[in-house]
């Protein structure tokens, strides 16, 4: 044996190499039965197959420039990282983009802006932005709800969201005073860190389930009355990613924990389904909604991506006719979001979200609705200039979901579905876990919704006005050719929003139902917005 030993050691590296090799090439030539490529081309097929899984990767920071990429773009990427690090965020000699191009937005700004009193509330802290609505007053809910922050944190689900990736989000929106919604996975441990939280009910009914996957009201009604963070309920009808598909969370990613959450088994995949148990109809749908409501107390709204519309039309029609309804609606956009689907539903699947609000809101409008409803608006807004256009189009509140996972360190790998995420935000891998510094990572989503807030105050300012809920359709122009035709939203559209009830920041301050323990006169502990340095890095 000694003998053997000593003669593999005199045997050269190189030669090493060529045997190897060797193996390679027989196994391609004469077992592979898979792959073409490497049957054909032993050895130098595999080089292929090894560029095709760096290839993303290479394009998104050598090859792509920094307007190409998609969903996010390297400039939009680099704004949320350096807003989220409290860096310089500003861009130097002049825009890059082709503004010319179709789509383009422009934000009509004021001859004179809007001139803050220095007693103003916004002269003191300049990132507070409250909702100019409440959700659940109009139907008198027990516990009505007015967001704190015009910005939140949009459904994301403990088990697609790593433990620490959600407990940072949810630190981070108790110190912006923003509400993190759950996702349909249920209220886990890491939602309850101090922030507000919406919760969303699933067509799996997760966290709020029977044995036999049916909806409990009694659970909810339990799990609303011990945690008073809840401040609002909203039943998940589609998903911008996939409407219309349910959804799958794999068995790999369900641990010990995430089953006693969802009250789901080990070792198998969970599936959402794509319709709901516990109503079919719309008027179904209504008389869930007001049982919900009245057993817990809260404000309830539906979320959806938008797609036919008499579905809707039926909606107001019940809502105008009867005085009962949801309180709030979020509007997803068809873009696709964190959600895993196939390219067929995220590239086809329901309206953007430009279109799909304009088309819900005129619904509503035309029923007289819009003062007793809640737009949530959800679709790539995570931007200020994006949200000023929101608001334009009766948009109430913003909610984001991969803006605020790029802001605690997500870098567009786009394998959330694989359970590889190399951040740790979108898996359950302990070791790849481990690298989100909860403490940082919390303080740079609070970074982030402030500056969001602070740059969206200063739109709104420039276009005359003292907050977003004012900013009209007719302050916003959209590029409809590429024959440089611009027209206003209004004039695009064919609406104008319906008057937001505002009188001033100030009574929003001291309004009771404030989220997030927010109280006027309360000293903000943000630091100033821009610093000396000027790089911009992904985490």
């Amino acid at each position: 044996m000694t003998e053997v030993f000593v003669l593999l050691k005199l045997i050269p590296w190189w030669a090493w190499l060529l045997i190897i090799l060797a193996c390679i090439a027989i196994y391609d030539v004469f077992i592979n039965k898979k792959h073409i490529i490497t049957h054909n081309f032993p050895i130098v097929g595999h080089i292929r197959y090894m560029l095709e899984r760096v290839g993303p990767g290479l394009r998104q920071y050598i090859v792509a420039s920094n307007r190409e990429e998609l969903p996010f773009n390297r400039i939009e990427r680099g704004w949320i990282y350096a807003s989220s690090k409290n860096e310089n965020n500003y861009e130097g000699f002049g825009t890059d983009r082709d503004i010319y191009q179709v789509n383009y937005i422009f934000i009509n700004n004021a001859v004179i802006p809007y001139k803050l009193p220095p007693e103003h509330h916004n002269a003191k802290d300049p990132y507070f932005v409250a909702s100019a609505k409440v959700m659940g007053e109009y139907n008198k809910r027990r516990r009505p709800f007015r967001p704190a922050s015009v910005i939140n944190v949009s459904a994301m689900s403990f088990g697609s969201l790593s433990a620490r990736a959600i407990e940072s989000l949810n630190i981070g929106c108790k110190k912006a005073y923003a509400y993190h919604n759950t996702g349909e996975g249920g209220l886990s441990p890491y939602h309850k860190k101090g922030g507000d939280v919406v919760f969303q009910i699933g067509t799996g009914y997760f966290g709020v389930r029977n044995p036999d996957g049916t909806f409990s009201i009694e659970k909810l009604v339990k799990l609303t009355s011990e945690n008073k963070q809840v401040r609002a309920i909203e039943i998940k009808l589609s998903q911008g990613a996939k409407p219309g598909k349910g959804g799958v969370l794999p068995a790999t990613k369900i641990t010990k924990e995430i089953s006693e959450i969802r009250h789901v088994p080990i070792g198998k995949d969970v599936l959402s389904p794509p319709n709901h148990s516990a109503f079919g109809t719309m008027a179904e749908l209504v008389d869930f909604i007001e049982d919900i409501a009245e057993q817990t107390g809260l404000p309830v709204g539906i979320k959806a991506a938008i797609g036919k519309l008499d579905e809707w039309k039926e909606l107001a029609q019940i809502m105008k006719e009867t005085n009962r309804g949801p309180d709030f609606i979020t509007v997803d956009g068809g873009e696709g979001g964190t959600g895993a689907a196939p390219p067929s539903f995220a590239d086809h699947v329901a309206l953007p979200f430009i279109y799909g609000f304009t088309d819900v809101y005129k619904i509503f409008q035309a029923a007289e609705l819009t003062d007793r409803i809640v737009f949530v608006a959800a679709g790539k807004l995570g931007f200020p200039a994006k949200a000023a256009m929101a608001f334009a189009m009766g948009a109430d509140v913003i909610n984001v979901a991969r803006e605020a996972m790029l802001s605690i360190g997500c870098i567009q790998a786009q394998v959330c579905h694989t359970n590889k995420c190399p951040t740790g935000v979108t898996t359950q891998n302990k070791w790849l876990q481990a690298g989100i510094n909860i403490k940082d990572k919390s303080e740079r989503v609070n970074y982030y919704f402030n500056n969001f807030r602070k740059e969206l105050l200063e739109i709104t300012h420039a276009c005359g006005y003292e907050h977003p809920c004012q900013i009209t359709m007719d302050d916003v122009e959209i590029n409809l050719s590429d024959r440089f035709i611009s027209k206003t939203l209004r004039e695009t559209f064919g609406y104008s929003k319906s008057k937001v009830p505002f009188d001033s920041v100030e009574t929003l301050v001291g309004c009771p139902n404030l989220g997030g323990s927010y109280r006027k006169g309360k000293e903000t502990d943000v630091k100033e917005v821009l610093t000396e340095d000027t790089s911009v890095s992904d985490q």
